[in-house]
């Protein structure tokens, strides 16, 4: 039984990686056969490397060189086909694993200064007294002002018990003051949730990591302490994207009746074509019980709204496609990202390793996600006035490489390339307003559009449809459908 399979060959992962670039992977083994090699080819790349060392106008470091040709050669296939050196397969297993050591804080960027989002519950920041909207100007020595979001997430994470050094701005108290930090490991928050008003919940899942399932049970639980006669939930996977596979299946499983189709895989490889199910040997891990035993049975058959968005990619698109596949869900907002391949990450050494494309994965009915992503059942926009900025954003279908369908040939949509020359056009005048006429709203408050919408949904009221998206299909597909 494949879910038995794979607790021998490793864990399933579908890590979210560099932004927007998403993976469902199945970490293995090694494989010990090996396909006999081309030594016509081989001979060249030896002697390009030969002449390279020799010939170039400097010296150049040979293990520089081999990791070049290998990173060369697994780019060449797709966007998320990759080999990783030390930097990079430590950074990998942190965003699977939902753990790193730095300070414990959500941050984003405001008037080229650091702006805390969010303290994480019980971290060293939370402890330091923290706050969201405190801005930070220096980080031990270095100011902020200048630095990407990535340079300053790397000066504050660092060893476990070493020291960092930040310098607070707190708008509302006129206040610059320093705090000392020790670092440790901590724990991102991948799920949220509340009550949004008596009888309907909100539950946000921003990625599928390891603790996302036991996460997702303990606010799942809660809401229904809370109130036992839930009438609606909404399940918020915009911007998700993705994490790990089994976390995508047991979450699915949640809400579906038991043993149905959850996601289906198919590759070269025997182990790549595979059928998970809404039971828990597809999701459980190999020590411990179903995490999803302690669920109040009324989650089978609460009304429900899958919120999903061009950044929801990947896992999310499974569960999204699950969950309206098999009619249990109404998915709203506007079309995912189309990310349905899987990669298998294999080890090359201790700290090496390579994640390559292995499956193309289907909804339950059999759609393939590749390159096209789940279209819901009710497109909803961004905010009231539409979703001005949406044909802007990257897609699976945009990326250069990127994997077909393997259900009928793409064509480029004209009215897609329309709808991006009058986003741009439209960004360049939302560019000249004052920064805080151009917020977007926070998810899960009541000037959330989509949310309210949701809501709306739940409760049989009229919902405000979007009259501009445009879906990204092909012509093939489109008479299939």
């Amino acid at each position: 039984m494949m879910g038995q399979k794979l607790k021998i060959t490793g864990w399933v992962a579908a890590g979210a990686v560099a932004g927007v670039l998403t993976t469902v992977s199945l970490q293995t083994v090694a494989r010990g056969s090996l396909a006999p090699l081309p030594l016509e080819e081989l001979q060249q790349l030896a002697a390009v490397f030969g002449m390279v060392k020799s010939d170039y106008v400097e010296p150049v470091d040979e293990k520089k060189l081999i990791s070049d040709a290998i990173s060369g050669m697994v780019a060449g296939l797709d966007p998320h086909s990759q080999y990783f050196d030390k930097k990079s397969f430590k950074e990998f297993r942190e965003g699977t694993t939902g753990r790193f050591v730095g300070v414990g804080i959500e941050i984003s960027q405001e008037d080229g200064l650091i702006k805390v989002v969010s303290p994480i519950e019980g971290s060293p920041a939370f402890r330091a007294g923290l706050k969201p909207n405190d801005l930070i100007t220096k980080i031990d020595d270095t100011a902020v002002r200048g630095l990407s979001l990535n340079e300053a997430v790397k000066r504050m994470r660092g060893e476990a018990n070493t020291k960092v050094l930040l310098t607070i701005f707190r708008k509302d108290e006129s206040r610059t003051f320093p705090v000392t930090i020790t670092r440790e490991e901590i724990r991102t928050q991948s799920v949220r949730g509340k009550m949004i008003e008596p009888g309907y919940g909100w539950i946000r899942l921003s990625q599928f990591q390891e603790r996302t399932v036991d996460d997702f049970v303990k606010k799942i639980d809660e809401l229904y302490k809370e109130d036992p006669n839930l009438k609606g939930l909404v399940l918020d996977l915009r911007n998700d994207p993705g994490g790990l596979l089994d976390a995508a299946v047991a979450v699915s499983s949640a809400f579906l009746p038991e043993n149905v189709t959850v996601v289906t895989t198919d590759g070269q490889l025997a182990e790549s074509k595979s059928v998970y199910k809404a039971a828990p040997e597809f999701y459980q891990r190999r020590s411990g019980s179903d995490p999803l035993r302690s669920l109040p049975a009324a989650l089978k058959t609460v009304p429900l709204v899958v919120l999903v968005n061009e950044g929801s990619a990947s896992a999310s698109e499974i569960v999204a496609g699950a969950l309206q596949d098999h009619k249990r869900a109404t998915i709203m907002g506007s079309q995912t990202f189309g990310k349905g391949s899987v990669q298998t990450v294999r080890p090359l050494g201790p700290d090496t390793g390579l994640k390559i494309t292995t499956a193309r994965y289907y909804t339950p009915s059999g759609t393939s996600i590749q390159a096209k992503g789940i279209v819901p059942n009710v497109l909803v926009d961004e905010s009231a006035e539409g979703s001005p900025f949406a044909a802007l954003r990257m897609r699976e279908a945009d990326l250069e490489k990127h994997l077909a369908s393997g259900q009928g040939p793409e064509v480029k949509d004209p009215e897609r390339e329309k709808a991006r020359d009058e986003a741009r056009k439209r960004l360049e005048e939302e560019a000249k307003k004052p920064p805080q006429d151009r917020k977007v709203p926070e998810f899960g408050t009541d000037k959330d559009f989509p949310l309210v919408q949701a809501l709306n949904r739940l409760k049989g009221q009229p919902v405000l449809v979007s009259k501009t998206q445009v879906i990204v299909d092909n012509k093939e597909e489109k008479k299939e459908n």
